[in-house]
């Protein structure tokens, strides 16, 4: 099933917005300690849709699922975590450091047709599955077709054909 989206023409400059500060406030806090514990970033989601069910893959290498905190409210799906960095080595020795570090938010606004008591959500090799269930009202339903059902109406009761 093709799920359709809005254009937003602006969405494309708020990210390139954000690139943008990154990029500035990475290059001016060059040597600094922070720099190399806190960052804010955003797992990349795949959302797809079927007759049953809306499904999100959200990509968390490095982050323990305990560190995952998923909640829904309004209708609002949310998904909280932090990716800690390792304190085994020694942070003067990096010579790069290119995996993001600090805390996320991401938020998805559902369709009434999801059925929000029975979310579920799987953790399987850095990969975050999360499965919201269509209610049963919003599921397809298949008609059948009866073939030559029409009644036989009785003389003088049901409809009259005009001449």
């Amino acid at each position: 099933m093709t799920v359709l989206t809005r254009w937003e023409p602006f969405r494309e400059f708020a990210t390139l917005q954000d690139r943008m500060n990154r990029l500035f406030r990475e290059s001016y806090s060059e040597g600094r300690d922070e720099s190399l514990t806190t960052s804010s970033f955003a797992p990349a989601v795949d959302v797809y849709e079927d007759e049953h069910k809306v499904t999100l893959k959200i990509e968390v290498p490095g982050i323990n699922e305990n560190d995952i905190d998923i909640r829904v409210e309004n209708n609002t799906l949310t998904v909280h975590g932090e990716r800690k960095i390792e304190k085994e080595e020694k942070e003067e020795n990096y010579r790069r450091v290119e995996r993001q570090y600090g805390s996320f938010t991401r938020s998805f606004t559902l369709p009434q047709t999801v059925d929000t008591e029975n979310v579920s959500a799987n953790y399987d090799k850095g990969i975050l599955k999360i499965s919201l269930p269509k209610k049963a009202e919003a599921k397809p339903k298949q008609i059948k077709v009866s073939i030559g059902g029409e009644k036989q109406v009785e003389a003088g009761k049901g409809p009259s054909k005009a001449a």
